[in-house]
């Protein structure tokens, strides 16, 4: 009897259908990257100081320019290290009395100004920029910090939620169902994140984005490697997360425009209402069909890709099973992830190796709090995707998929490494390493997502998919560990996620290569790959 791979192989491994499912899906792999980098501009955060209207109105009735006000009004940048720079602290001076006068009005106070009492800000921050942030508007530095932490905490707790519950629901009621409700949920939250009228519910409505968006994009990704033949199925599993690239890249271009945190998220969370219009675009995997026993469906789908390539189905198209020897419905359990020996090592391992998403939001989110143009440095480390995906290209069909991971990991660990010991004043040299271990993570971060999909039969792919991205626990404690650790050493977080990659190079090389070989059915032909 005739599988699916041997069907496609005579009405098209990538025909009309495919190209037209990989163009609507790959729209919506690019309107995932404003959520999954959206802290870089949604919570940017600009230089600052402290509030003082008595300063304000000194300053008017002197005439001083801003840098004037600076320079007579603002404490110096204090020790190295110190927790609260300047921006956290003020004069503890009564600036309306009438001694001060508008030349350095605190020389008749004391002679050295280190010795003038500092403290915390009482009136609030003024803050330098022409848009806004979440930062500048609940007023997230200083003590309250932390808080901006806990926004990107939020996401990551959402994707680690949804892996739980997303994947399963995708295995157990289909590929195309997930997807949509998914979507609808995902629009819905990033709208209600832009009207939240608190901090309190700006965090409820990020975690509610977080526990579908990702599934959503999972559901996206499994639908296309699955209408397409073994032929083709690594070039749209890169292409598809090449647009999720373009998707930053656009993203990047719209944030310029839009520099106001709540415009800037309607903007890219309306449109995604319209991938609901896909419930006539695209049809329910045929693979997930038959091994839920819906034959009768899946041959219906597999004519309807016949027609759409413009090709006659085969004769035997009626007799279509997912294996000869399956006879029962499968339904997708947690336990068939471990149910096997060789299943239980994948599984280990790949939930390890999804480490690289954590270091791909690490680098990211260290150039936007350690870079010069906020806007600048996000593009060029974006567009280092590209030559990635290039590299894949290259590599993937040459050589195979664990050793470009191995290596790939190692440039990674180098990059972080250099990036410790480059002196700040080599503004360009830093960009171009941290460029560098942008792309060697990339190359990992899909190459990952393309060996993870190729190891799972497919009544349980989805949810192998989600659940060995079960790494995103460590996403939530990310944010935390990037931007506190940058206070006591800005090469600190550098250094541990270094000592990350190169451990999972090291635990790659214990995974089977799947070059060339057809995507498992059963729990059997998973637990056969590699021998």
């Amino acid at each position: 009897m005739p599988t699916v791979d041997h069907v496609l192989k005579q009405i098209g491994e990538f025909g009309w259908f495919q190209k037209q499912a990989f163009l609507t899906l790959g729209l919506h792999s690019a309107a995932f990257a404003p959520i999954y980098m959206g802290i870089v501009f949604l919570a940017f955060i600009p230089d600052h100081r402290c509030l003082s209207p008595s300063v304000a109105e000194l300053s008017r009735r002197c005439g001083w320019s801003l840098d004037q006000e600076l320079n007579f009004t603002v404490p110096g940048p204090g020790p190295a290290g110190e927790a609260f720079p300047r921006q956290c602290r003020s004069y503890q001076v009564d600036w309306n009395q009438s001694a001060l006068g508008c030349v350095d009005p605190l020389a008749g106070l004391v002679s050295n100004r280190s010795h003038l009492p500092l403290g915390p800000c009482q009136h609030g921050w003024v803050y330098d920029t022409a848009g806004s942030s979440i930062v500048t508007e609940f007023h997230l530095v200083c003590e309250n910090s932390w808080k901006v932490d806990l926004f990107q905490a939020c996401i990551n707790a959402g994707f680690f939620l949804g892996s739980l519950g997303v994947g399963y629901i995708a295995d157990r009621f289909g590929r195309k169902l997930c997807f949509l409700a998914s979507t609808l949920l995902g629009a819905l939250s990033g709208i209600l994140t832009a009207i939240a009228p608190d901090y309190t519910s700006l965090l409820l409505f990020r975690v509610l984005q977080g526990l579908v968006s990702k599934g959503s994009w999972t559901a996206g990704y499994t639908l296309i490697t699955e209408f397409v033949g073994l032929g083709y199925r690594r070039t749209v599993a890169i292409l598809y997360q090449m647009t999720f690239t373009a998707g930053l890249v656009l993203f990047c271009g719209v944030a310029y425009a839009i520099p106001h945190w709540r415009a800037l998220q309607v903007a890219v969370s309306v449109p995604t209402l319209l991938f609901l219009f896909y419930y006539w675009c695209v049809p329910e995997s045929p693979r997930w069909l038959l091994s839920q026993q819906r034959n009768t469906q899946a041959i219906k789908i597999m004519d309807h890709i016949a027609q759409k390539n413009g090709k006659l189905p085969p004769a035997d198209l009626k007799m279509l099973s997912l294996e000869e020897d399956v006879t029962e419905k499968l339904s997708p359990s947690f336990t068939d992830l471990v149910h096997t020996r060789h299943l239980r090592k994948h599984t280990c391992i790949l939930m390890y190796l999804f480490t690289s998403s954590v270091l791909y939001q690490v680098l990211i989110m260290h150039m936007g709090a350690t870079g010069g143009s906020l806007y600048l440095d996000f593009l060029y480390s974006a567009l280092m995707e590209f030559p990635a995906a290039f590299i894949i290209f290259l590599t993937i069909d040459r050589v195979g998929r664990i050793y470009p991971l191995v290596v790939s990991n190692l440039v990674a660990a180098a990059a972080c490494f250099t990036m410790v010991f480059i002196s700040h004043d080599l503004y360009c040299l830093s960009i171009v390493v941290a460029c560098v271990g942008r792309m060697g993570i990339t190359i990992v971060f899909q190459m990952v997502c393309l060996v993870n999909a190729e190891l799972y039969p497919t009544f349980v792919r989805n949810l192998g998919v989600m659940v060995c991205s079960l790494c995103d626990l460590g996403g939530v404690i990310t944010p935390f560990l990037v931007f506190r650790l940058l206070e006591v050493w800005q090469g600190l977080p550098l250094i541990l996620f270094a000592v990350l990659s190169l451990v999972a190079g090291g635990m790659t090389l214990l995974l089977p290569e799947t070059k060339g070989v057809a995507l498992p059915e059963t729990i059997e032909d998973a637990e056969n790959l590699g021998r």
